[in-house]
């Protein structure tokens, strides 16, 4: 089962939710996707993990081939081509590596090379195969990153968490297109709860069953709660504000290896959505 686990915004505690779950789960691959700020790792501290670089293949152009047709300028939707003073310049940073540009060339005058963006870490820890997509600076667009760590899983790997980024992007789509279920992560407040109708909708786009997980609740009112019992969302837990569990998030701790009430409660978020996917396949069967 791939479970991504998806906020709103940073700072809701989807991580402190993905590396929680992936710990009590037997022979879980967590899979950091978060590839603009992937910091599931420094709670993992993976051991000598090994690293592969991810490359897309971007346009150069042969300026003595070239006869500034401008065939390549008008194909391209993204804009990445120009003409300036008669010579095509690409603008890397905005091109899709979609190929085109080299296809439609009546000259020749274009081809392709790799470029790097950015790499993969792998490393095991905690029982857990830790796998983390990093961004390199300056770079737009993490989707090629996000694609080869979500192909380096296997079909038979079971118990797949997939740390998403925040907010409903591009990256976003792309994290949770191959999961069989979405955990919202939501704060209590009228902004956590706008935040969580933004992916919640993301989810429903993409019609995956969804369970909510509640983080830093008090006594009173929670906009989060209102709405989830509104649009019939499953609370699979809440996770009561709490200093200890701060005091050891904050520095880089996984609080289920410490405490044992907060163990069994992701304990009970793992069982809750096991038991409602299987409910949603036996329904659709």
């Amino acid at each position: 089962m791939k479970i991504a686990v998806l906020s709103g915004k940073g700072g809701t505690g989807k991580t402190l939710v993905s590396v929680n779950l992936a710990s009590v789960i037997a022979n879980s691959v967590y899979l950091d996707c978060d590839v603009e700020e992937p910091n599931g790792r420094l709670f993992f501290k993976p051991e000598h993990p090994i690293e592969e670089d991810v490359n897309v293949l971007i346009p150069i152009v042969d300026q003595e081939r070239c006869d500034g047709c401008r065939a390549c300028v008008e194909f391209c939707r993204f804009n990445a081509l120009a003409i300036i003073k008669g010579k095509v310049k690409v603008y890397e940073e905005i091109c899709h590596s979609c190929g085109g540009c080299t296809l439609v060339c009546p000259q020749g005058a274009i081809r392709e090379i790799p470029k790097s963006i950015g790499r993969i870490e792998r490393g095991v820890s905690h029982g857990v195969d830790v796998r983390t997509g990093i961004l390199n600076v300056g770079n737009e667009s993490g989707v090629p990153i996000i694609k080869k760590l979500l192909e380096s899983v296997d079909d038979d790997q079971r118990n797949v968490i997939i740390d998403c980024p925040p907010g409903s992007s591009c990256v976003v789509m792309e994290s949770i297109k191959s999961a069989d279920v979405c955990v919202l992560v939501a704060e209590p407040t009228i902004f956590g709860a706008h935040n969580l109708a933004m992916v919640y909708e993301l989810a429903c786009v993409f019609e995956k069953p969804v369970f909510a997980v509640l983080n830093k609740t008090l006594a009173g009112e929670n906009p989060s709660k209102t709405f989830c019992i509104e649009k019939n969302i499953e609370i699979a837990i809440d996770i009561p504000f709490d200093e200890e569990l701060g005091r050891v998030n904050s520095n880089a701790g996984i609080i289920v290896e410490v405490d044992e009430n907060h163990r069994e409660l992701f304990m009970d978020l793992y069982d809750r959505i096991q038991k409602g996917v299987g409910h949603e396949a036996a329904t659709h069967s």
